[in-house]
């Protein structure tokens, strides 16, 4: 079960004591967690101890080039924490487990995976004994929300900076404050914003900003390199993907990882978002997330021949409200540990393989072989013939089970005049 008590890996740096006058900073080396870290030193005075969290969507080096541009700022510390296996097992592994698809569509990249660098960044700030925790989010979005909520929950007495969000602040008054400092952060804006990550990549870019534009080729991170049809098969043991083509993997992480290298080159998993933010207003994101999507579609296909009627109704209703929640910022919110127990015990027969064609632009999963399928020959063939009953057993059947409808139908239909005046049903 989801407790949140796992242990997270911190790549090594130099020691440091907390004091009253410190703050963790959730840092990712761009301009606002820049800002931030100059603006906590000079103008609150405070230690900062600045702190990323790779869940996914940093390289090695692309952490070494964040450490060294934290360190260039002066600041107390700085660690890099990787939670990729946390951030499946707390979080990617019920998305998969309930089919999470955000008005159809969306995988949740991206809110799922700020709440779980929320709690990273919590569990850090209860580590050190900081007196207070900042994050970069401007007041016009999702994860200014989401980063409170986490941290009111998790660290009560803690103090919240928000310097960006509180000052209302422009990127240019961003810019100017950091050369008044001696830093030039005078960088062009990105044409388009990427956000990576293990379960999806965001893109925001103009067209995201209306109503009718969509991404261009050029947006989107991966180019598309591969043509023709790939099949490959996938396997899933108790609703988790542990092989691909027969090989299988130590933790499903490195699944994941190895399916989006060989599908993302078809451009497979690229669409755009439009859903309600928590703030109340509309919001447009593209994303390119060909994994999640096609093990979503795959394990929604095993899970249609392996569970019941019932079972696969109420896993809609509860994984909707569940993804919806999640989306919200309420993780930490033990009605979503009462679901995940239900998704989990839903899993226990939902092994075996599934086949999926990849081409450019689609995928199609094309079926499943597994030994707790339903649809078994043993008992019939839909629209063909059955072996378990007989003519007069389905008329007897479909007289019990229409007869409340039946009975309604009876009593109340209108009644119409005779010709000789009377009334009749």
């Amino acid at each position: 079960m989801n407790n949140f008590s796992g242990q997270i890996k911190y790549f090594p740096t130099s020691d440091h004591k907390s004091s009253s006058g410190s703050v963790v900073l959730a840092y990712s080396g761009g301009l606002d967690t820049t800002y931030c870290a100059v603006y906590l030193q000079k103008i609150k005075n405070l230690e900062v101890h600045a702190l990323t969290v790779n869940t996914g969507g940093f390289t090695e080096d692309e952490i070494k080039q964040i450490e060294a541009r934290a360190k260039k700022l002066g600041i107390a510390s700085f660690r890099c924490v990787e939670v990729m296996k946390e951030y499946y097992e707390s979080c990617i592994k019920y998305l998969v487990f309930g089919n999470v698809l955000k008005n159809a569509t969306y995988p949740l990249s991206v809110s799922a995976e700020r709440m779980v660098q929320a709690i990273a960044v919590a569990k850090y700030v209860q580590e050190v004994g900081a007196a207070y925790v900042a994050h970069g989010s401007t007041g016009a979005g999702n994860d200014q929300v989401r980063f409170d909520m986490v941290f009111q929950s998790m660290l009560p007495g803690v103090e919240i900076l928000t310097p960006i969000r509180d000052l209302r602040l422009s990127r240019e008054e961003e810019i100017e404050f950091l050369k008044q400092h001696g830093i030039d952060m005078n960088v062009e804006k990105a044409k388009y914003s990427i956000n990576k990550g293990l379960w999806g990549t965001s893109v925001g870019g103009k067209e995201t900003l209306t109503s009718k534009e969509y991404l261009p080729e050029n947006a989107w991170p991966t180019p598309v390199s591969e043509s023709g049809t790939k099949k490959i098969e996938l396997l899933f043991e108790k609703g988790e993907l542990i092989g691909i083509d027969g090989k299988k993997y130590k933790h499903p992480v490195e699944a994941i990882q190895f399916l989006q290298s060989i599908a993302q080159p078809f451009g497979i998993g690229r669409d755009i978002h439009v859903g309600d933010t928590i703030i109340g207003i509309k919001g447009r994101v593209g994303f390119e997330a060909a994994a999640p999507l096609i093990i979503i579609k795959a394990h929604h296909l095993l899970e249609k021949h392996v569970l019941t009627k019932w079972q696969l109704y109420w896993k809609d209703q509860l994984s909707n409200w569940y993804g919806n929640w999640l989306h919200e910022g309420q993780m930490l919110d033990p009605a979503m540990r009462n679901i995940e127990k239900f998704m989990e015990d839903t899993q226990t027969t939902v092994s075996g393989k599934v086949f999926v064609t990849l081409e450019p632009y689609r995928f199609i999963v094309t079926g499943i072989e597994s030994d707790h399928d339903l649809m078994s020959s043993k008992f019939g063939s839909y629209g063909e013939m059955n072996k378990g009953w007989s003519g007069d057993d389905v008329k007897g059947f479909a007289k019990i089970f229409g007869n409340q409808a039946s009975i309604y139908h009876k009593i109340n239909t209108p009644t119409t005049p005779t010709p000789e005046g009377e009334t009749k049903k």
